[in-house]
């Protein structure tokens, strides 16, 4: 999905109503904010994905299969090269970036039936991924994926155990149906977290789950049982805890988060939270607030750059025109655009 052209730009038409709504207009784009939103470099794109070979070949079968829950996206299916992403990164002028493996895709609980050459191809996936790590060493860290319900995922993470190429472990419950709710399933995300402590993987985690009603028990759960299992190990919660966007949901996961970190700050020194599409052109002004006031109470140290490239588009107009809708001060736009985790440093 690429964020559409801005009104503003090069031959495009923007009428002002009234002069005094010129004069403001332009002003805030001439704010000291808003050009720190622009101009501070992002050293680290931390949530990027690139499909394998093997995962792009799947997807025609697994599109058909999830088209129950909805079509997938074209930006999803494109057959992107990881000299697309080096491109689109030397084009918004971003180092580094963290490339997610899509292999739990062949495992997800969204596919119907499950294909039985399922760990097969999410092995081949992590392969690919880490070979890019490999490649690319200045410029890409490699994240093996399971799906922590799977039979596959603590023989998975043991396989890379030691693998100076692999920097983490990608999680994404929705795709693998984890409920947390379901008293087997935080078992087995915790378990799961403990096996990527013991092999040093840092851990990133699309925690929202199918639940429609997803959120601050949601999130208390997790902290209460799944969390104490990564130890001192890093956690990256994508999308601001939510799915992308921002909603009732998301707010109120990360709300959960933020009273906690408030009550015991200390806890969560290792937790951090990436900005992976979370706001679009469109998304309401009231609800930009709100997450800026999240960003507040939890401290925008505990905040890194992110893209969930190819999904935002072009990097540069990402980072450049829809990263400053944001309405943070100069000096939280400089903290958060300068982040880079611990674990994505070279």
């Amino acid at each position: 999905m690429r964020p559409a052209r801005d009104p503003r730009g090069p031959g495009a038409r923007f009428e002002c109503i009234t002069g005094l709504l010129c004069l403001s207009l332009a002003l805030a784009a001439a704010s000291p904010a808003a050009g720190a939103a622009r101009t501070e470099p992002v050293r680290v794109d931390h949530h990027v994905h690139v499909h394998s070979p093997t995962i792009l070949a799947f997807l025609p079968d697994y599109c058909e299969s999830v088209r129950r829950f909805g079509k997938c996206d074209p930006a999803f299916t494109a057959p992107l090269a990881p000299e697309d992403l080096l491109a689109q990164l030397d084009r918004a002028g971003i180092r580094r970036a963290l490339v997610m493996s899509t292999g739990y895709l062949a495992e997800s609980s969204m596919i119907s039936p499950a294909r039985p050459d399922g760990a097969a191809l999410l092995r081949a996936a992590n392969d690919w991924t880490v070979a890019l790590a490999r490649r690319y060493p200045k410029r890409l860290s490699a994240f093996i994926a399971v799906d922590p319900t799977t039979p596959t995922a603590l023989p998975e993470i043991a396989r890379w155990r030691g693998n100076p190429a692999v920097t983490g472990l990608k999680l994404h419950l929705t795709s693998a149906g984890v409920d947390l709710r379901r008293d087997a399933d935080v078992t087995a995300l915790a378990a799961t977290f403990r096996a990527a402590a013991e092999a040093k993987l840092a851990v990133m985690i699309h925690l929202r789950t199918r639940a429609g009603d997803y959120g601050a028990r949601d999130v208390q759960r997790f902290l209460t049982e799944v969390l104490p299992a990564a130890g001192s190990t890093p956690v990256q919660i994508a999308h601001a805890g939510g799915w992308g966007g921002i909603d009732k949901a998301t707010l109120a996961a990360l709300g959960a988060f933020a009273d906690a970190i408030e009550a015991e700050p200390k806890r969560f020194r290792n937790v951090w939270f990436d900005l992976a599409g979370v706001w679009t052109k469109d998304t309401a002004p009231g609800d930009r607030d709100a997450l800026v006031a999240l960003i507040r109470r939890i401290g925008p140290a505990h905040f890194l750059p992110a893209s969930d490239w190819p999904f935002t588009g072009d990097l540069a107009d990402y980072y450049g025109r829809i990263y400053p809708l944001l309405p943070l001060t100069q000096a939280e736009w400089k903290r958060i655009r300068s982040n880079v985790a611990p674990y994505a440093r070279p």
